[in-house]
């Protein structure tokens, strides 16, 4: 059975994404005084007194009359998650009262979320007074009204009480699966690519750099196996974060790199390989991730029969890691080969996980120690007497030397070539260390 979806709605400001983090018992919306720092829909499963559901945040609603491109894409998206959810928590603000927003949403979900269960939640009612004045609300004919306080967590117990009531107790905690988070400068295309592969509109899409603010998770089946998308906010420069919100979303863009299982990269075939797409890749590199490289924009150019291989031969002399990376080259606008990224991303973990037994390990370099030893130095020999993958998930391999100190960078990217050479591990950073022996 699958777990009930609680989601969140409610004009700008009124405290949704407080509430969210403190249901989830953890820091994982941004929260800024600004409107509109949540745009797409922010999933995340959480537990209470044993029930497990998933609890969806969503952007502020803002009257139908905006003309604004993001807050229609934001209304959008709130709207979308009132349609799949099973328990609606529509959050109003105690200390600001009643605004039109807040009756032309709630004349919405009285239309459109009929038999359903609905829980008017008065935020910020920190006080008895403010506990009172709630009950202005009950003119929006959507029930008591349920005073809490998000920042200060009071009244959240009773909250989640009414929210788990009814609730299945025998929902099966099914497994996420593998977590894949997709990386990018900004404007390459990441919530369109995402949009593709989970098969549908979960997230804003705009020509506007920066729409995607926060490391939003979708989880989704391909094939009947279960996985968990992140999409993230485009990585800038460091000189570039100009604000507070792009500060955040840069951490967590970071975060999620680094909770990710692996990680799908998106360049523009259009452009050039700039200093701020090696940047991410190199921050993806720099947590020992998979990686699956997506060249999108494929349609925008101009092609003859070696264009593909002569790019793909740029990359790799631009960025010589990306020799042993997947490559996908797509677009978001044709949807060509946009199926084969996820078929890459099963065998390149599977490559991530693989471990070379010690004595095949060994049957290889063997001949690659005595046909092309260290170099000594300064009279002292230099003698590797066997290597052990110790490691896997990244693979680790320990070479183990008479004198590790005096292998040199140039020796180690060789070993590390013959490896792959021989045993693959595409997409995979590969770890050596030089132990005494």
């Amino acid at each position: 059975m699958p777990k009930p979806i609680v989601a969140i709605v409610g004009r700008p400001n009124v405290g949704k994404s407080t509430l969210f983090n403190r249901l989830i018992k953890q820091k994982h919306a941004i929260i800024d005084a600004t409107a509109g720092v949540t745009r797409d829909r922010n999933y995340t499963q959480t537990d209470w007194a044993g029930k497990n559901f998933i609890l969806v945040d969503t952007g502020g609603v803002v009257g139908e009359k905006s003309k604004d491109e993001i807050e229609l894409a934001i209304r959008e998206q709130a709207f979308l998650a009132i349609e799949e959810a099973n328990v609606l928590l529509f959050v109003v603000d105690a200390i600001s009262g009643i605004t039109n927003d807040d009756l032309e949403l709630a004349q919405k979900i009285k239309r459109d979320f009929v038999g359903n269960k609905v829980i008017l939640i008065s935020n910020k009612a920190d006080n008895q007074n403010l506990e009172l004045s709630s009950t202005e609300f009950y003119k929006f004919g959507l029930g008591e009204p349920h005073p809490i306080s998000a920042l200060n967590g009071r009244r959240i117990g009773d909250l989640l009480d009414d929210i788990i009531d009814g609730f299945p107790e025998d929902i099966v905690d099914e497994s996420e699966g593998l977590r894949i988070a997709i990386v990018g400068k900004p404007n390459v295309g990441k919530s369109s690519m995402a949009n593709l592969l989970l098969g549908k509109k979960q997230h804003i899409v705009t020509n506007i750099p920066g729409t995607t603010r926060d490391a939003v998770d979708s989880e989704f089946k391909y094939f009947g196996k279960s996985f968990t998308l992140i999409d993230t906010a485009g990585l800038r420069k460091k000189a570039k974060v100009k604000n507070a919100i792009e500060f955040y979303s840069t951490l967590r863009t970071t975060k999620a790199i680094e909770r990710s299982d692996l990680v799908i990269q998106l360049i523009s075939g259009n452009e050039t390989l700039d200093v701020q797409d090696i940047r991410v890749f190199n921050e993806a590199y720099s947590f020992k991730k998979p990686i699956i490289l997506v060249v999108n924009k494929w349609d925008l150019v101009d092609k003859d029969k070696s264009t593909l291989k002569d790019y793909t031969e740029y990359l790799e002399k631009r960025l010589p890691e990306l020799k042993y990376i997947p490559k996908v080259f797509t677009s978001a606008i044709t949807k060509q080969r946009v199926s084969k990224i996820m078929e890459l991303v099963e065998p390149t973990y599977a490559e991530y996980q693989k471990r070379i037994p010690t004595a095949k390990l060994n049957e290889v370099m063997e001949n690659v120690f005595f046909y092309n030893p260290p170099s000594s130095k300064n009279g002292r020999f230099i003698k590797i007497k066997f290597v052990s993958q110790i490691k896997h998930s990244p693979p680790v391999f320990a070479f183990f030397v008479n004198r590790p100190n005096l292998i040199e960078d140039p020796y180690r990217k060789y070993l590390e070539r013959k490896i792959r050479e021989e045993f693959g591990f595409i997409g995979s950073p590969l770890i050596l260390e030089f132990k005494q022996k």
